[in-house]
Formats: structure tokens, sequence, C-alpha cells
């Protein structure tokens, strides 16, 4: 009796510690510490394309640690690489219409003077199509009607601005179709691969949509977009007959709408689809037909609204496939299979191949499979009022496990300025959120898709009213109880760390450190020094930013740089050698201003980077710098070593 007591006891014992260990197993994850290889490393596998003739599948994925193209036969296991980068990797690549060329574009050292090469794939062999110096090459148009031919833009016979240029695949000769007059800043071809439209800056910060007939005709202004219009519109395709213009249009309305314009004319013929506070952002036209298909709004979500009933089981039925944002990628040439990929805020990013025909979904892969084993944090949408009125709209990302109160805080500001952040898998959100910190992130204004008003709000606001969104939205969160007001910092790039760097000088007193990466400091000498090609739109920046040449008090009463006296706080400062947008100068001169008068700082500069960190062993370099900092002064997580 006894022994079966002491089995029963046992087995008690047993079972207690196998719960305990299930527990204890489920509970891991929460506070499992990410990698940073594992946030920020290459993808094993991501951006889908699927060949024209519907045959191939191409995606980007590392060989020895550089992103490469690979292309497998749809069906097979012949995956197969077939460029051969080992420095950059590739980033930008597409399929040319003939089904038998991958095209891509790649800079050196990060100077955003892309070059085109193409890889034939049936003899492996791999051209640089504009094997030019100091010249970059932008793609304009392919056309599955025209597959050896291709329409590419160049800046060669003046740096400041881009001509056209026809690209024969098959010979690799290049003539120019449209010469540049000095204010076109973009061009649009016709269903023929004719360019026909252009978009003029004009001296008062607008742009003027251009129109001719064909290739010799005279030029014609048919709209012209003032400067409040100017970043809510735009030309998107012709109609297939080539007489009207699919456009974006914020005039007489506050959003972009999409319409459709007689292009002879300028006038509206058809509004097709319209928010009443956010711009249309993707358009779906069909490849046959040129019929407007879908188009979404970014809403807190990316929203779809279906206009061709013809795709409307598609959607339903692609929704369906896998949780998250959902968009089509890429399409054949039969319009029998899309790639579609799915975002979500807690995951990787998947690829899907839907057939059309079958209505079936197969599944590709994930971009970060390995990220399945750890438990991600969630994106909250968020809003708040500023303090004239606006409602700013965001996202929050909490520490797994760890609550909601009284966090240590990472502002984590975007760049652009015209641009935002959206909801699903951000690296930097989950980076924060793991190591222990709450991610805020605020949609200030000037941020683009909630309309013309919003954006205009920031006219001549950088290091205004556009801080004071960021810093509204610091309070909101020190007001709800979220964030510990001794506990807050200031991160981002680019137009981001521009706000480090005004929240270092501007309000000290409100964060208690900073982390601006590629940051202008001085607004007078960063935009008398942008590339050659930004020369075009110079009205444009000084309608939103200021005029160096006649408002110089204004502009240094805007610049970091001649508040240096005022920081209080450490900052981390990180800077690309060739970066052509915010060069070189802008990080150092704020660095030795603090370095005169002692201010505590790091300093990284990484000579074979631009404006970003393209490199993953640079951009794990700087992740674990700015982990450590963080950590010293937050008191965060930290993971030991580079």
């Amino acid at each position: 009796m006894g022994y079966y007591k002491s089995i029963r006891a046992f087995a008690l014992l047993l079972v207690f510690v196998v719960i305990a260990l299930i527990l204890s197993s489920c509970a891991t994850p929460e506070h499992k510490l990410i990698p940073r290889e594992v946030l920020f490393g290459n993808p094993v596998k991501s951006n889908a394309q699927i060949s024209p003739d519907g045959t191939k599948m191409a995606y980007l994925a590392p060989v020895n640690n550089v992103l490469n193209v690979w292309v497998k036969t749809i069906g097979k296991e012949d995956d197969k690489a077939v460029t051969k980068d080992d420095n950059r990797g590739i980033h930008r690549y597409f399929w040319a219409a003939d089904s038998k060329h991958i095209m891509y574009l790649q800079d050196v050292g990060g100077n955003e003077n892309f070059r085109l090469y193409g890889v034939d794939l049936e003899t492996d062999d791999i051209k640089d199509f504009t094997p030019f110096e100091n010249v970059r090459v932008e793609i304009v148009d392919r056309n599955k009607h025209f597959p050896n031919e291709l329409l590419i833009m160049m800046n060669k016979e003046n740096p400041q601005v881009f001509d056209i240029y026809h690209l024969d695949l098959t010979s690799g000769e290049l003539e120019m179709t449209a010469r540049n007059p000095g204010n076109i800043v973009g061009w649009v071809a016709d269903p023929n691969l004719k360019v026909r439209c252009a978009m003029a800056s004009n001296p008062e910060g607008g742009l003027d949509l251009m129109y001719r007939a064909n290739e010799k005709a005279s030029w014609k202004k048919v709209i012209a977009w003032g400067s409040d219009d100017a970043l809510n519109s735009g030309p998107i395709s012709f109609t297939k007959d080539g007489k009207s213009l699919y456009c974006l249009d914020s005039r007489d309305a506050n959003a972009g709408r999409l319409v459709k314009i007689d292009i002879a004319t300028g006038d509206m013929k058809e509004i097709i689809a319209e928010d009443p506070q956010y711009d249309v952002s993707d358009v779906m036209i069909h490849p046959d037909t040129y019929e407007i298909q879908a188009v979404s709004f970014v809403k807190a979500r990316r929203e779809w609204k279906i206009l061709d009933e013809s795709v409307k089981d598609d959607y339903e039925l692609i929704s369906k496939l896998d949780y998250g944002d959902y968009s089509v990628r890429d399409r054949d040439n039969a319009d029998d299979t899309w790639v579609v990929g799915f975002t979500k805020d807690n995951g990787p990013v998947s690829y899907w191949a839907f057939d059309r025909k079958a209505k079936k979904g197969t599944f590709l892969f994930d971009s970060r499979p390995i990220l399945k084993n750890y438990n991600l944090a969630q994106m909250e949408p968020i809003s708040f009022k500023s303090r004239d009125g606006f409602t700013i709209y965001g996202y929050i990302t909490y520490p797994v496990g760890e609550g909601r109160n009284n966090l240590p805080m990472i502002l984590n500001v975007h760049g652009g300025p015209w641009a935002r952040d959206t909801w699903g898998y951000n690296g930097e959100a989950q980076w924060f959120a793991n190591r222990g910190y709450a991610c805020l992130q605020v949609n200030f204004r000037g941020s683009a898709g909630y309309g013309k008003d919003f954006i205009n709000a920031s006219n001549r606001e950088w290091g205004g009213k556009m801080h004071d969104d960021l810093v509204d939205g610091v309070n909101w969160a020190i007001d709800n109880g979220i964030a510990d007001p001794e506990k807050i910092a200031i991160y981002g790039g680019s137009y981001g760390g521009y706000a480090a760097l005004v929240g270092a000088t501007f309000t000290p007193d409100l964060f208690c450190c900073a982390v601006d990466i590629v940051g202008p400091s001085n607004l007078i000498s960063w935009i008398t020094s942008i590339p050659p090609y930004w020369a075009p739109m110079r009205a444009l920046l000084y309608k939103r930013i200021g005029n160096p040449e006649t408002e110089e008090e204004f502009l240094n009463s805007r610049s970091p740089l001649f508040k240096v006296d005022q920081i209080k706080i450490p900052m981390l400062i990180a800077q690309g050698a060739n970066d052509p947008r915010v060069p070189q100068a802008e990080s150092e001169q704020i660095v030795e201003a603090m370095k005169e008068k002692g201010i505590d700082y790091e300093y990284m500069l990484f000579p074979d980077e631009g404006h970003g960190f393209a490199k993953p062993e640079n951009r794990l370099k700087f992740y674990a710098a700015a982990e450590k900092f963080l950590a010293k002064h937050l008191g965060g997580r930290y993971q030991e070593g580079e």
C-alpha cells in the first residue's frame, strides 16, 4: 500500500513539475532577448516577383550575407542566385517585360548614383547598361507589349535634370527621346511606351502638368497644381486610348482624390475614388484595359475599395489567406497569378501566390521565419489633440508582459518628413519593446496621407509646430501614465534625426538622451548642399522650409547647430560618409560644436554608407552601439557584443 502511495505522490510531483515547465516555457518568449541579427540582419527571403510569362519566380535572398536576386522555375526546386553582388546587396530589382532579363539598380557606397544592370537568364551574363560615372538612373516604365524595351531617365547631360532614354535590351542601345528643359521632375509614358506627359516645377513651389500629343509636338500646360496641392496631386497613368490621364488631385478637396482628366483640355471627367480626410494610396490598374480595379486608403490600417467587380471575389479570397494588411505586389501577363504580400505587426511579412483560375492561394515564404520563435509586441493605433486643435495620429508599441504604466519610452520619429509611419512589422519598434521600452511613433503635421490641410500645416514649421506635435505626443503618454517622465529618449533618421537634434536643443528638459541618424543640423547649409538633381524642387523646399537666400535669421532660429549650448543630455550621432541627401558635414559640425562645449556625445561615421545603412554588418554595428547607449540612459535590456 505504501508503495502505491509513493508512486502516486511521485506521479503528482511529476505532474506539478511538468505543469511548471509548461508555464515557464509559455512565459519565456515574453522575456527572451531577440538577437539584433534576427531583427536587423538580412531577411531569409523577400520581395517575391513573378516573371511576366508566369513561369518563374524571383526573390531576394543572401549569398554570403549579401542580398542577391534568386530565380526558380514555378513547380520546381531549382532555386539559383542569378546576380553576384558581394558588397552592398541588391535592394531594387524587377523583371524585364521579356521574362529573359532580371534588371537591378546599384550604387557605390551609398552615393545614390544608381546604375542599371541586367542579367541574361539564358547565358548568366551580367551587363551594365548605364556605365556612366556620377550619373543617376531611375526607371520610368516597362510595357508587356514592348518586351525588349525600357524607358529610363538619367542626369547624364546635366547633373541637375533627368532626360528620357529609350533602352533596347537586345542591343543595349540608348537613345534620348525627351530632353529636360530644366524644370521637369517626373515623366509619364502612354500605353505605347511614348512619353507624353511630364511634371514641371514652378517658381511658386507648385507643379504643372505638361502634355504633348506625340514625341515631336510641343509641350503645353494643362493643369497647374499650386503649392498647396503639390504634395497631394500628380499623374498616375494614361487610359488605354491615350486620351485621358488618371491623377491624384486635391484641388477643390482636402485629400488627394483619384480622378480621370481629359489630357488635351485638363478638364476633370470623373472622380473615381475619394475620402474626405485620407489621400488615395495604392492604385491597382488592369494591365490590358488600363481600368482602375482597386484603390487603398492608409488610415490606422490599410483599407481597400474594390472598383472592378471582376476582382471582388479574388480580393475576398485573398483576405482569408493570412492575417494582417495585404496588397497585390505583382501579377503575370496573363493575369492568372498574383503575388500577394501580408504585413503584420507581430510577425514577418508573408508572401503568397494566388491562382485566379483555381481560386487558391499557395504559401511562398516568410521574410524572417525565425521571428515566429519570439513573442512579438503588437502595434496599436493612437490619437490625441495637438495644442492648436489638430487630431494627431500615430502608433504605440508596448513591451510584452511588462505592463503599460510608467515605462521608459522612446519617441521614434519618422523621416521624410512628407512620409508617415504605418501599421505593420517594424524592426525598431520590436527592438525597443523587447528591450523594455514603449515605442511611440507620431505622425506629426506634414506627415503624408492625411490630406493637404494637414500636410500644409507644416509649412515653415520645421523645429516649430512640427516639433510641438511630437512634444504633445510625449505629454499625452505622460498624462496617460504610460511614460516615465524621467526616462524618455528621442530617436530618428533623416528628418527624424533633425527632430532628435531639435529635441536635444529646443526642449532639452523633456528627454534624457537623443539618437540622431543622418539628420541635418543647420538648415541653411543643408538646403544649399542638396544633390544637384534636387535643383528643380528648390522652390518647393523654400516654400515648405524657408529661403536661405532671404531668411537666414529665420532658418538659423530653426537650426539645432545654433542652440548647442542648450543641450543637457547625452547624444549619439551616426552618419554615412557618402550621403548625398544629408552630407557628412551636417553631423560633423554639430559634433565639433558639442566637443568644444564639453557635451557628452558619441559619433559613428560609416565610410561605406550613405543615407542610412544598407550593409547588415554596419546596421548591426550601429544598433549594438545604440542599444548600449539607450540601456545606459534608460535602463533597458542589452545584448552583449556587436
